[in-house]
């Protein structure tokens, strides 16, 4: 086993990917859309019931257009199948937004034509179709634009004062990030009639300064670019939110005027999720500390909404309300018993995340709890099936390190499991739009192979097998893993997973390296298949690979998690160093070689880790694109789970790494990071190295990467952090470092 195989994917399962296509014929359902690995756009229908064989929308994946060559990206079906909405040329912006050249191409004639005619160098940063099919949204320098297909002079400037400060239809830095980890912020009605949009005002957040060295040319210029980002760290202004909406019928925008006898100031609200619940629009809010969710209901068309449901955790559990985007409506139907339109939320019982009907959408409090216990759903509802009133969902309940899917009607009554519960298994569900037929990924702990059910026929077909991995892994001796709960003091019990070299010897003395995220709510030990890095270092390095997943971490309920709230960091890393302490009297480890390393989170939590252990339990870490102090990460994230330092002074304090004289405790560490991290800024480990300084610890490894984010992949860059890691753990492991802390 190589490392550049691990890298490159040659363990990777294969995996069948299909996007589910509504055509608004009533009572059917199995339509969907793929690109084929030569780059072609298929349309099928598992149903039959229009398509008896896939059509071709694409045939090929470039197109020529006035003399000049065009690679698609990606594309995007419009209603009826006429058309389809094409991307070229994407430029990577942040983590999950580019901007890009938009096309519009007729599926019959394969003719091409710009979304925005005569202008082919247009930095359009999203572009979305209305349900109907008749226009496309699309953002262009901050502004919100409306197209009418049909009509290539039909252009409508929505907003016209959109500009580094003003976003309209997209989220800036913040909300990209930590709101709807997503490139957009727009949302049609369903009957196209109304389009609802965020504008976000960041007039008053602080810039963050990113010089660019290496990412232009040096004739050019001499000096590095230099990128002013809209970020707000930790107790700093917010962006100012609201919900509007335009008019299709008349093109007027406007701001409805919501009646809420608590109004959250516009520095202190969030905007977390928006769904269309038939003609009206469910808005979720939260204080910017994530303590107080308030549900918002908007007639679009009386341009007015109110506060429906209201919840404060202030004082209660100690907890907080993360962002959901998995709100379901679901349409009244009288002869199934549905009187009102409703939806079905996540809500909190007994202290774990389950699913209640609400009825009508202005209801206070639920209908009916459909799920209970002490487990919790996982992104739920997966889809509802209208038609029987079925409800889909992915949760723990045999598990906490599985995922299987779970069936419940409307009524809470026929719960049932549609996965096998007595084998392991982890899998992940993509539903067709009725809820008919269920993309069914199996995604370990064995090879992982996907499954295509009809739930109303109950049939079953085979799409993706992974026989070729199955034989080639049969070539190799893979590590094993092993799964157990284990407790590390009193009633705290925590999962863990051990991967162990092929040839294991329990009466040898290996090294361990524990492995980490910890983030709030995160999950590491799950049985995913997975080969990867930790699998290539038991394998290669002869060592044992442990995983912990300790308070703060999600699947184990509220109370298990939010013990770290205000003090992030701690509890995490005393966990960490119970668990070592069981590993290293263990009679096949030898104690004095037990390394931790993380990336992000991890990397912070491999830091404080070695803080707070001081070399009694770990000898080694290697921490990539660590945060290393609260204050200097952004807003949403940092005080959904400490707070604001205003209010929490001594929390963001003790959370730093602050204490760098117990590093020196620790044989040897290192610490990764790339000067272009949009995300944790580079100021973190600059920070970190000033404490070194002063304090004059000098027992660590330091490797910088020009202009690389927060993956650190700029330049094969990549690559070279991997490298850098299996030959920094390998010198660990073999003592190398021991001597020379003995010299400095």
């Amino acid at each position: 086993m190589k490392l550049d195989d691990v890298l490159g994917g040659t363990f990777r399962a294969k995996r069948v990917s299909i996007d589910w296509l509504d055509d608004g014929i009533a009572g059917h359902d199995g339509l969907y859309a793929e690109h084929d690995a030569s780059g072609k756009l298929l349309i099928g229908d598992y149903s039959g019931a229009t398509i008896s064989e896939p059509k071709t929308l694409i045939d090929s994946r470039s197109f020529k257009y006035e003399g000049s060559d065009y690679i698609i990206s990606n594309a995007w079906p419009g209603k009826g199948l006429e058309q389809v909405l094409l991307l070229t040329n994407p430029k990577k912006n942040w983590r999950h937004s580019y901007f890009g050249m938009y096309w519009i191409l007729d599926a019959d004639s394969k003719s091409v034509t710009p979304l925005i005619p005569g202008d082919l160098n247009a930095n359009v940063r999203i572009a979305k179709w209305s349900p109907t099919g008749e226009y496309v949204a699309y953002v262009l320098e901050n502004n919100l634009y409306i197209r009418n297909v049909s009509d290539p002079t039909s252009v409508k400037q929505v907003t016209n004062d959109g500009d580094k400060d003003l976003f309209y239809g997209i989220p800036d830095w913040v909300y990209e990030e930590e709101v709807f980890s997503g490139n957009y912020a727009l949302w049609w009605a369903d009957n196209g009639k109304y389009l609802a949009f965020l504008r976000s005002n960041d007039s008053m957040v602080p810039e963050y300064s990113i010089p660019y060295f290496e990412q232009h040319p040096i004739e050019n210029g001499s000096y590095p670019d230099m990128v002013d980002i809209k970020y707000p760290k930790a107790g700093y202004n917010n962006p100012i939110v609201e919900l509007m909406f335009l008019d299709l019928s008349t093109y007027e925008v406007f701001l409805p005027e919501v009646v809420d006898s608590r109004n959250l100031s516009d520095d202190d609200r969030l905007i977390t999720e928006v769904v269309w619940v038939g003609e009206k629009v469910l808005m979720r809010q939260t204080n910017r500390e994530s303590d107080l969710l308030k549900i918002v209901v908007i007639d679009p068309a009386k341009r007015t909404g109110a506060v429906v449901r209201e919840e404060d955790f202030s004082g209660q559990d100690g907890g907080w309300f993360e962002v959901t985007q998995d709100t379901t409506y679901i349409p009244a139907n009288a002869s199934q018993g549905r009187m009102q339109d409703g939806y079905i939320d996540t809500v909190i019982v007994d202290g774990y995340d389950h699913l209640a009907y609400f009825e009508p959408i202005e209801a206070t409090s639920p209908k009916t709890i459909l799920t209970r216990g002490e487990w919790e759903v996982v992104a739920a509802p997966s889809a509802v099936d209208l038609s029987s009133g079925t409800v889909y969902f992915v949760a723990t309940k045999k598990d906490p390190t599985e995922r299987h899917v779970y069936s419940v009607k409307l009524d809470g009554s026929n719960f049932k499991s549609i996965t096998d519960e007595s084998t392991d298994g982890y899998y992940s569900v993509s539903f067709s739009t009725g809820g008919g037929y269920l993309l069914l990924s199996y995604k370990g702990p064995d090879v992982p192979w996907q499954k295509l059910l009809s739930l109303r026929e109950g049939t079953e077909t085979t799409l993706q097998e992974n026989a070729d991995l199955k034989k080639m892994l049969d070539r190799y001796k893979i590590p094993e893993t092993i799964w157990e709960q284990i407790t590390l003091e009193k009633d705290l019990v925590v999962n863990t997973f051990e991967i162990r070299p092929s040839d294991f010897d329990p009466n040898k003395k290996y090294p361990v390296l524990f492995h980490l995220y910890q983030g709030p709510g995160s999950q590491t030990v799950d049985k995913r298949f997975s080969i990867g890095f930790e699998t290539y270092v038991a394998s290669r390095k002869d060592a044992i690979i442990v995983s912990v997943d300790g308070r703060g971490t999600g699947f184990m309920g509220r109370k298990f998690r939010a013990i770290v709230r205000d003090n992030l960091g701690y509890w995490e890393a005393h966990d960490q160093i119970l668990a070592a302490r069981i590993w290293a009297k263990k009679s096949y480890v030898d104690p004095s070689r037990i390394a931790i390393w993380g990336w992000s989170y991890g990397g912070y939590m491999t830091l404080k880790t070695l803080e707070q252990d001081g070399g009694k339990t770990f000898s080694y870490g290697m921490a990539v694109a660590p945060v290393t102090d609260w204050r200097f990460y952004d807003s949403i994230y940092t005080e959904r789970y400490m707070h604001t330092p205003q209010h929490n002074f001594a929390g963001y304090d003790g959370s730093a790494i602050k204490n760098v004289t117990a590093l020196k405790g620790a044989e040897r560490f290192l610490v990764m990071h790339g000067t272009g991290d949009d995300n944790v800024h580079f100021q973190n480990t600059l920070a970190l190295l000033d404490k070194f300084d002063l304090a004059q610890v000098e027992n660590y490894d330091m490797f910088v990467f020009p202009d690389s984010d927060h993956s650190i992949n700029f330049h094969n860059s990549n690559k070279v952090v991997y490298d850098r890691l299996d030959r920094w753990i390998e010198l660990a492991f073999a003592g190398a470092f021991v001597a020379e802390k003995d010299y400095l």
